[in-house]
């Protein structure tokens, strides 16, 4: 049988999709590659170096990566793809900070390499002195800035130097849920990855990124991992929405009273043992030549603990604040490490590497998650628009294509198909949304609706008091809607992934009966749109979703 892979000398892998080992080459080689393009027959991989240094991270050797090309490839591998592989899971480890006499040190085997770094312009002003061939002295406040640095050369570094404790915090897991009277238990993967950022309490674990996907569970590890620790928390959030979701989870799930818990947001600003803050407080400031007002916070409790949600969405004013505490333990929870500003190995070098990834169809094999059929609807623009479309510029033919009218009629007939289900209806401009809201009389939910109002909506479709909500991107993250079970997005974010898997997870909370979930895009064809939503499909392919495509005849047939 012919084999589905093919490994090319420029760390490229073309993964044949209709071979019949595509799945199991597809796993095997998504925890040391990243996926480029998925269109209909051949998918493309790439080996990077920040692939193969999570990799590294997470315990995988060289050997059994090139192993697992063996297995899968049609050819024989190019000399210098099994080098560079060699080569790059060799360097995560090569450098390792540690605390040696009281002082926070660089360590190699390579003595030339740390010669080559006492030269450096760019690194040795982070060095205090050479202590001998194979030791440099660090500067005990520049800890983070130093990772920075070496990561931008190609060198990972292992940091060994340890934690500060806090102070005590009493947590413990509850054996029955405060709010329903049933037992609870922490699942077998959530457990997993509790034990893998742990790493029982030692100098290798207490800084890592967990990825998990929207609805299995990642503030359930937070919490286990609080409980792990019982040390002083202080907790970083999307949005005020999620601030008190992360606080209900708390009371509902651990011993914490409420009176230990405080909010810092806009309305609130409260620093208690457990401190839940919004990123938006945290970076606010009055113009930009002043300073963050806010930053503080990091210093005002002695914090054993800090959790990053959605730390995907990390803004780069604290990426800064936290290269100032690397001292502390730091828990990135995401669904996707993918970012859009490309500071993925600002995450790795400030946050953590990857401690812990599982597919998301391996949860949903076994009804952790939902299974998601996913649709996208390829529509056409009027000739009115067309001609609109063909003179505009081209953010503007974005728009056109995103707002396309006859959209709302595939709307209307997904509806109508879905008519007993919990539906989200899910768009970027609001100019839409508001049309739609006029159109359907739905609820609609924006970044102007007031707090207090989006959680009584929410709670009303929780309830099943409402059963169709209009979302814009607000409601992309930290937003638990448990038996939402249809999403259709008509408009997104251009080609953003991230995006893509955060919607997508509104929907995969477990369902009762037959445990489906359904996502429809519609877009334009023949537009920026179509080219923009590929690359969104990006992660559903990586995630191992199929996704049918249809156009406007197609789908009028099947609803």
């Amino acid at each position: 049988m012919t084999k589905p892979l093919i490994v090319q000398s420029d760390n490229s892998l073309l993964l044949e999709v209709d071979n019949p080992d595509f799945e199991s080459a597809r796993d095997s080689i998504s925890p040391f590659a990243e996926l480029e393009k998925s269109p209909e027959h051949i998918h493309t991989y790439r080996i990077s170096p920040l692939s193969l240094w999570n990799a590294a991270a997470a315990g995988l050797e060289a050997k059994k990566i090139v192993d697992t090309l063996h297995k899968y490839s049609r050819y024989e591998i190019p000399a210098s793809v099994i080098t560079a592989i060699k080569e790059q899971m060799k360097r995560y480890g090569l450098l390792k900070l540690v605390i040696e006499d009281g002082e926070l040190r660089l360590i190699s085997k390579d003595s030339i390499l740390i010669s080559e770094l006492v030269h450096d312009r760019k690194i040795e002003i982070f060095i205090e002195r050479r202590v001998d061939d194979s030791t440099l002295q660090v500067k005990s406040n520049l800890r983070g800035h130093i990772k920075q640095a070496l990561i931008k050369k190609g060198f990972p570094v292992e940091d060994l130097a340890g934690y500060e404790d806090g102070d005590p915090c009493p947590i413990k897991i509850r054996e029955k849920l405060l709010t329903i009277d049933q037992p609870f238990m922490i699942r077998d993967y959530q457990q997993s990855a509790v034990d893998s950022f742990y790493r029982g309490g030692g100098k290798e674990g207490g800084s890592g990124v967990i990825v998990l996907p929207c609805g299995a569970g990642k503030t359930i590890v937070g919490i286990a991992i609080m409980a792990q620790l019982e040390t002083q928390t202080l907790i970083l959030v999307t949005n005020t929405v999620a601030l008190r979701q992360w606080k209900e989870e708390l009371l509902d799930k651990t011993n914490i009273d409420a009176d230990i818990i405080g909010e810092f947001s806009g309305a609130k600003k409260e620093i208690k043992p457990v401190t839940i803050a919004t990123y938006n407080i945290l970076t606010y400031r009055k113009n930009k030549k002043e300073d963050f007002l806010h930053f503080g916070l990091f210093g005002s409790m002695n914090w054993g603990l800090i959790i990053y949600d959605e730390v995907h969405l990390l803004p780069a004013p604290v990426f800064r604040m936290t290269s100032e505490i690397q001292s502390k333990r730091r828990l990135g929870l995401t669904a996707t490490l993918i970012r859009e500003d490309g500071m993925e190995t600002d995450v790795f070098s400030l946050i953590g590497p990857k401690k812990y990834d599982i597919p998301w169809k391996i949860l949903e094999k076994s009804c952790w998650i939902a299974a998601a059929l996913c649709t996208e609807i390829r529509v056409e623009l009027d000739d009115d628009t067309r001609f609109k479309y063909s003179v505009a510029k081209d953010r503007e033919k974005f728009r056109l294509a995103s707002e396309n009218e006859r959209k709302f009629a595939i709307v209307k007939r997904i509806i109508e198909f879905h008519h007993d289900a919990s539906i989200l209806i899910i768009g970027q401009y609001l100019d839409q949304l508001k049309a739609l809201n006029n159109i359907f009389k739905y609820p609609i939910i924006t970044g102007s609706t007031p707090i207090a109002e989006r959680e009584d909506l929410y709670a009303k479709f929780r309830k099943g008091d409402i059963k169709k909500l209009v979302v814009s991107k607000v409601a992309n993250f930290s937003v638990d809607l448990p038996d939402a079970n249809v999403a259709i997005q008509i408009s997104g974010t251009f080609g953003s992934r991230q995006e893509e898997a955060q919607r997508l997870g509104r929907i995969l909370r477990p369902k009762a009966g037959e445990n489906k979930a359904f996502f429809y895009t519609i877009i334009t064809s023949n537009t920026v749109e179509e080219r923009f939503a590929q690359n969104r499909h990006l992660f559903l392919t990586e995630e191992g979703y199929d996704y049918t495509i249809l156009n406007e005849e197609m789908f009028n047939e099947r609803f």
